[in-house]
C-alpha cells in the first residue's frame, strides 16, 4: 500500500487572487493578471502564509511530518512548497506534477463572471445548464476532467510504497476534487462543500486511511490555525475558476 496520509494545501495568496478580487469589486469584465497562469507569483501575504505553513510543519512530531512532497508546477504552488520546506528545515525534494495544475478555463481565462456573461453569453448559458462540476469552457476543463487527473495521481501514489505521508501543494478546485475522489462523494456533496466555504490560502486539509483500508477519511479541512497563531492574514479569495454564481438547474455553483 502507498500513502496513508495526504496533507493537501492550497497555495498562499497569489497576485492573481488579489487581481481577481479587485476586478470583482470593481465590476470589471477582465482580471488584470500579472502573468500567464503558470507564472503568477505569491503576494507578500502569500509568502508570509507559506512561511507560517513551514513553522507548522517544523512543529509537528517527527513521525507526523511528510516524507514526500508533490506540487503543481505553477509557480504559486511550487513556491509555497519550497518556502514552507525551507522554513521547516525539511530536506525533501519537491516533485512537480502537471496533473496537479489549476483548472484550465479556456476562452474564459482572465474573465470575471460579468465578463463571461458580456463577451460569451452562449458560454454563460452553457455553464448554467451543465452546472459547475460538468461545465467545460471551450478549450478548457471541467471539474470532472480534474477528477481524471487526481485519480491518476492517486494511482501513482499507491505504487510508491515509501511515500506514506505526502504533502501536496495545489489549487482550490484540485484540492476539492481530491476530497471528491478520496471520500467517494457525489456531485451534489462536493458542490455543497464548495458552496459552504472557500478553500483558504495555505490552509491544511488532511485525509487519512488505515494500512489495510482503501477508504479515505477526512481528518481536517481548511484549517488555518497555523496562520492565526503566526499572526498572518487568513485569505480565502475564490479563484477565477471557482466564482460563486447562482444556478437555475439544481447543479449548484456554475463556475
Amino acid at each position: 500500500m502507498g500513502a496513508t496520509e495526504l496533507l493537501l494545501v492550497r497555495h498562499g495568496e497569489s497576485l492573481g487572487n488579489v487581481a481577481a478580487a479587485q476586478a470583482r469589486e470593481a465590476g470589471a469584465e477582465v482580471i488584470d493578471v500579472p502573468a500567464r497562469d503558470a507564472d503568477v507569483e505569491l503576494s507578500d501575504t502569500g509568502v508570509d502564509q507559506a512561511r507560517a505553513l513551514g513553522r507548522w510543519l517544523a512543529g509537528l512530531p517527527e513521525e507526523d511530518r511528510p516524507d514526500a512532497v508533490w506540487s503543481s508546477p505553477f509557480r504559486r504552488a511550487r513556491d509555497t512548497a519550497l518556502t514552507a520546506l525551507e522554513v521547516a528545515g525539511l530536506d525533501l525534494p519537491v516533485r512537480l506534477d502537471e496533473r496537479l495544475r489549476d483548472r484550465d478555463l479556456g476562452i474564459t481565462d482572465t474573465l470575471t463572471d460579468a465578463g463571461v456573461r458580456k463577451r460569451y453569453p452562449e458560454e454563460a448559458e452553457r455553464r448554467q445548464w451543465h452546472g459547475k462540476f460538468y461545465y467545460r469552457p471551450s478549450g478548457g476543463e471541467s471539474w470532472a476532467d480534474i477528477a481524471l487527473r487526481v485519480r491518476s495521481v492517486l494511482a501513482d501514489l499507491e505504487r510508491r510504497h515509501r511515500h506514506r505521508r505526502v504533502l501536496i501543494t495545489c489549487h482550490d478546485a484540485v484540492l476539492l476534487v481530491f476530497r471528491y475522489v478520496c471520500e467517494e462523494m457525489d456531485e451534489a456533496s462536493v458542490l455543497e462543500v464548495s458552496r459552504s466555504q472557500t478553500v483558504r490560502n495555505a490552509a491544511v486539509t488532511r485525509l487519512v486511511r488505515e494500512e489495510d483500508d482503501d477508504v479515505w477519511t477526512l481528518a481536517e479541512f481548511n484549517s488555518a490555525e497555523h496562520l492565526r497563531d503566526s499572526g498572518v492574514p487568513i485569505t480565502a479569495q475564490a479563484s477565477p475558476s471557482d466564482e460563486q454564481v447562482p444556478a437555475e438547474h439544481g447543479a449548484g455553483d456554475v463556475r
